[in-house]
């Protein structure tokens, strides 16, 4: 008897690959390097449920990376971001592995003048950077922020 490849739908579960879900988002810096984060809510099911993250969501179809970061973040948070710079894309696992994020994370400088405001999730703070331990996050926050600094810091000073 001959053995024969496997049909999609014989096929385990997990040899397929979960969906991917485009997500943008903001870290809107301070020059204290303090970011604006977002504590989500606390709901069974919702992805990074009770963690602080940054202001974001889906992007909607044919809506641009950047659009979709802007329109997200006023959306949460009020705030209408001037120049944003691109940090760069990562892939993150959801809560209950059945989908990957390609999240696109944009970073601006706060201008001290607009007020930030939450309209979803539990609250919105800037929170410092060193004390970026002391709050529940997904690990890839502290990373993407480092990033985010360097990339704000070099594009200040004109050398994008």
């Amino acid at each position: 008897m001959a053995l024969r490849p496997a049909s999609p739908l014989e096929r385990p579960a997990e040899s397929n690959p979960p969906p991917v879900r485009r997500i943008a988002g903001v870290v809107l810096l301070r020059d204290d390097n303090s970011a604006l984060m977002q504590l989500r809510d606390n709901k069974p099911g919702l992805n990074a449920a009770g963690l602080w993250v940054f202001p974001g969501g889906h992007c909607e179809p044919g809506e641009s990376d950047e659009s979709a970061a802007r329109r997200e973040f006023l959306e949460e948070t009020g705030y209408t971001c001037r120049k944003i710079w691109w940090v760069g894309s990562f892939p993150s696992l959801s809560d209950d592995r059945q989908v990957v994020y390609d999240l696109q994370i944009y970073v601006g400088s706060y201008d001290g003048v607009q007020p930030v405001r939450c309209y979803e999730g539990q609250e919105v703070a800037f929170i410092l950077r060193a004390h970026a331990s002391l709050y529940p996050m997904p690990s890839y926050v502290p990373r993407v922020w480092d990033l985010a600094i360097a990339v704000l810091r070099r594009s200040l000073m004109g050398n994008e």
